[in-house]
């Protein structure tokens, strides 16, 4: 089910909190919003991971170890390709000049009173 419009724009704003807040954190969680998936690392990926199959069967065929070795390395790199997020140009978002404890404050006071506004609907 897909989110719609308000929870999208509140998600956003918590990754942009939690990326100020605790950047490394945030980048070591992979959600960065500059980086995404690249459609073009994931063919070219997969294609290489078959090639080096391919290549490790030939080498077990032929019973050449090099050639084994050299398949497992390509299918290797071709994982490794396919699951690389390329970094999008220009799309890096900055923070807003403005006092961040001022707008965290802000925010994180109308997210308790939602909460409170949900809690006392189910009652």
């Amino acid at each position: 089910m897909p989110l719609s419009e308000h929870e999208q724009k509140l998600l956003e704003q918590l990754e942009k909190q939690l990326h100020e807040d605790d950047p490394k954190f945030a980048n070591s969680m992979g959600s960065d919003p500059g980086r995404s998936w690249s459609t073009r690392h994931v063919v070219i990926g997969v294609l290489g991971a078959l090639a080096g199959i391919f290549l490790l069967l030939v080498g077990v065929t032929i019973q050449n170890i090099f050639v084994g070795v050299l398949g497992f390395i390509v299918m290797g790199g071709g994982v490794y390709f396919a699951t690389m997020r390329s970094s999008g140009g220009g799309k890096q978002r900055s923070g807003s000049p403005g006092k961040p404890g001022k707008s965290r404050s802000s925010f994180m006071s109308s997210l308790e009173e939602r909460w409170d506004e949900r809690r006392r609907g189910e009652s």
